[in-house]
């Protein structure tokens, strides 16, 4: 089967420690790799727990299926399972700039790049903000010694953490005054941490509200569902 390690699992591997109650994962939408899915979730006597039924048609207009595994060396986990996520590439792009981590007595797990991970967390729920301010602070204070022109782009592009970013613009001006979807960086960080504190607080606040007219109508079908049933 083809899939995308995803959420609280992957932000765990790329050192963003958390507790995670589930495992997340995005899978390509084809009929063979449906069929492939299907196959896994007998061999883990996984049961449905909420709406939508796994069907290509709820996945693809951006539904998530969500599944209880009864299999006794799986017992309990729950299994949630995305085709398309909000802001993010289609599944191919994904596939293509995945990370592949190794697991001591698991194997080799595929998972969804950085960048797009930090995407996919730009949610509207508080520890999803957790989740990216803390991978991008590891990948940050792991590799800033080695890091080439593009990590510092993306650096200055979506860290999240002031005093950070005050160091990083000062390091590089003139990257920093090239980001376009951040044209108050420089201007921020002249003025200090909380300055830096306010714009991130008011993009935070941009994207919470795309994600929730995201998810608006597709609540309204989940609730159309359950009212049918």
């Amino acid at each position: 089967m083809r899939f995308l390690l995803s959420g609280g699992q992957a932000c765990i591997l790329y050192g963003a420690t958390e507790f995670s109650r589930d495992a997340d994962v995005l899978v390509l939408l084809s009929d063979e790799n449906l069929q492939s899915l299907r196959r896994a979730l007998r061999e883990l006597d996984a049961e449905q727990v909420f709406f939508p039924a796994l069907e290509a048609d709820a996945l693809r207009r951006g539904h998530a299926c969500h599944f209880r595994c009864r299999h006794p060396e799986a017992a309990g986990i729950r299994l949630d399972v995305m085709a398309v996520l909000r802001g993010c590439d289609p599944f191919p792009a994904l596939w293509h700039r995945r990370t592949a981590i190794d697991i001591p007595a698991v194997g080799e797990v595929p998972v969804l790049g950085l960048p797009d991970l930090v995407q996919s967390k730009k949610t509207q729920r508080d520890k999803d903000w957790g989740h990216v301010r803390r991978l991008l602070e590891t990948d940050y204070l792991t590799r800033r010694r080695e890091a080439d022109a593009e990590d510092i782009r993306w650096w200055l592009t979506e860290l999240r953490t002031p005093a950070y970013l005050v160091e990083l613009i000062a390091a590089h001006p003139e990257a920093a005054a090239r980001i376009a979807s951040r044209p108050w960086l420089s201007d921020a960080a002249c003025r200090g941490g909380e300055a830096l504190t306010e714009k991130l607080r008011e993009e935070e606040d941009r994207i919470r509200a795309d994600d929730r007219a995201y998810w608006e109508p597709l609540r309204a079908e989940l609730e159309q569902m359950r009212l049918g049933r």
